[in-house]
This record gives C-alpha cells, structure tokens and sequence, in this order.
C-alpha cells in the first residue's frame, strides 16, 4: 500500500514538471491545467490516507486470525484435555461397579472418589473450553469486520489511482473531459473510503 502512495506521488510530481515545462514552452497549458494539478494533489492526499488505513486494516486482521488459529489449538487441546478426564472418570466407574460386586468396600470407596474428582475437573474444563470457544468466535468476528473494512479502503485507493491517471492523461492530450471523468471517479472514490472511515467511529 505504501508503494502505491510512492507511486501516486511520482506520478503527481511528473505531472507538475510536465505543467512548469509547458508554460515556458511556446504553447501555453489551458488555464483549467492548474486547477487540474490542484485537484490532482488533493486525490494524492485521499489516495495516501485510504492506503493507510487499508494497510492498517490488513495488519489487524492478520493479527486477529493468527490469534483466531491459536485460540483454535488451545481449545481443541483443552476438549482433548476434558475427554481423557472422561475416560479416566468412566475407566474409574467401571472399577467401581466390579470392586462393589466383589464387595470390597473400601478399593470401591477409593474408585469412587476417583470418579468425583475427574468429574469435577471436567466441570472447570467444560467453563475454560467453553470461554475459549467464546474468545475464538470473538477474534473470528474481529477479523472479518477489518477485512470488510479493508476491502472498501483499499477500492477506494484503486479508483483514486484512476483518477490520478486520467488527471495525467488529460494533462498530455489537453482534453478538459478526462479530468471531469476522473473527479466523477473519485467522488465514487471517497464514498468507498467514507466507508472504511465507518471502522473507526
């Protein structure tokens, strides 16, 4: 993104030389040239903003997926962690039921409290699994909604790029209509970018 605004500038700055040149050249620029510059280095300005904030946007989202994988592991390994403290519970309630059936009180009475205590850790793993499930689909949601608003910003630096571009194609072919169409693309332009803007209000 930052390249693309090394760009834009490089073209506007191409631009002024070729407008300085023509005016000391034998035919004049049209007057309408210098607003043209004008308006050409305010779409600069637009396209370095959009570019920022579409390079901010990307960056966040990058970081909440990477935090989205690794809650994702840790959640898979804490079920993983719940289920073989069923298994040790269910393996403990077997034992159980057959020392019950040798009546052998006191080896039954000790598998029992085996089984309580897998239980109970079950109960503190199931709160802990679920709030990670809850953090995943947090940091997920987070993602999306920065890659949403990325996606405007980073139309609007397109078409700010177009705008620029007819700018300097109107400037070399002196046709005043190339500029009117790349200032109707830009305001199409800063609607994408108004939108982006929505991410931070």
């Amino acid at each position: 993104m930052v390249h693309e605004h090394l760009e834009s500038l490089e073209v506007h700055e191409h631009m002024s030389q070729a407008l300085e040149r023509a005016e000391h050249a034998k035919h004049p620029m049209p007057p309408w040239t210098k607003q043209l510059s004008l308006t050409t280095a305010i779409v600069a300005v637009f396209t370095a903003i959009s570019s920022l904030g579409a390079g901010h946007l990307a960056t966040h989202a990058i970081i909440y997926k990477n935090d989205t994988v690794y809650l994702q592991a840790k959640a898979s390994d804490q079920w993983a962690y719940y289920q073989a403290k069923g298994l040790k519970a269910l393996i403990y309630t077997s034992q159980y039921e057959i020392l019950k059936a040798l009546k052998k009180p006191a080896e039954a009475q000790a598998a029992q409290k085996q089984i309580e205590r897998y239980r109970q850790e079950q109960v503190g793993l199931k709160t802990e699994g679920d709030d990670l499930e809850r953090q995943l689909k947090e940091t997920n949601e987070k993602a999306e909604r920065c890659l949403r608003y990325h996606h405007h910003f980073a139309f609007a630096v397109t078409l700010f790029q177009v705008t620029i571009a007819l700018s300097a194609i109107a400037v070399l072919t002196w046709r005043k209509s190339l500029w009117w169409l790349g200032l109707g693309i830009s305001l199409i332009a800063m609607v994408y970018a108004i939108q982006g803007l929505c991410f931070f209000i």
